[in-house]
């Protein structure tokens, strides 16, 4: 795959998964097996807005040739899925989502993404 067709795919999941966090977070914290409140309701639509703007830098920059600067971009998007990832597995240890198909999903998915974004920051130059 591209690194274009990467970052194109990496920016329509953020973009539609943060736009659903800021909309509905009631319905993507019920998803996990969570019980909604208004301060997690708050603290979802926080990590939404987070989401969508990562999405728009990664559709914006997805033309843009390797460079130092792609190479730090890859590498920051690489931390943000490994701490979500953390974050959601840990968070399924402690029974704060309680669902497992709340977990598993979202865990592939930041293994995927992940794992696109390590491939292109180590090529990067």
């Amino acid at each position: 795959m591209q690194q274009k067709t990467f970052l194109t795919l990496a920016a329509a999941i953020a973009l539609g998964v943060g736009s659903v966090a800021v909309l509905f977070p009631a319905a993507l914290l019920a998803s996990k097996g969570t019980v909604p409140s208004a301060a997690a309701d708050v603290w979802m639509r926080e990590v939404g807005v987070l989401l969508v703007c990562i999405g728009v830098v990664a559709g914006l920059v997805r033309s843009h040739a390797d460079s130092p600067t792609m190479r730090v971009l890859m590498m920051g998007n690489l931390l943000v899925q490994l701490g979500l990832l953390a974050t959601e597995v840990l968070a399924y240890v402690q029974g704060v989502i309680t669902d497992v198909s709340g977990l598993v999903p979202n865990a592939v998915l930041h293994v995927v993404l992940a794992s696109g974004f390590a491939f292109y920051w180590r090529r990067a130059r």
